[in-house]
């Protein structure tokens, strides 16, 4: 969470749940996504259209893999990398965006 490493593809234990909840930051359990959000996108990590407030998440232009710029997800309560978020891919969501949120750094709580 820590070092902005990425967990490996279809091993995180939020990849495929199902469970009604709200994922908090593992770190600081600050509010980050909510279960209505979380979509099924076949990439192998757990995807959310959105965040639950703009103001829970920080992004910062990530160039690691240039040329390719991403834009990386940071904890807003403590600065923990999260995962990326991605644009325009074509899901069928209401923001057209997926949240690649590394399960590690996530703590599903039940409502």
């Amino acid at each position: 969470m820590r070092n902005a490493a990425t967990e490996r593809p279809f091993t995180g234990e939020y990849t495929d749940t199902d469970k009604v909840g709200v994922y908090k930051c593992k770190a600081c359990s600050t509010e980050l996504f909510r279960s209505e959000t979380k979509f099924h996108s076949g990439c192998g990590w757990p995807s959310f259209y959105a965040p639950t407030a703009n103001d829970a998440v920080e992004l910062i232009e990530d160039r690691s893999l240039f040329p390719r710029v991403r834009t990386e997800v940071r904890c807003a309560g403590c600065g923990s990398h999260l995962g990326h978020v991605f644009k325009g891919e074509g899901y069928d969501v209401p923001t057209d965006e997926r949240w690649c949120i590394n399960s590690v750094s996530l703590i599903l709580e039940d409502i």
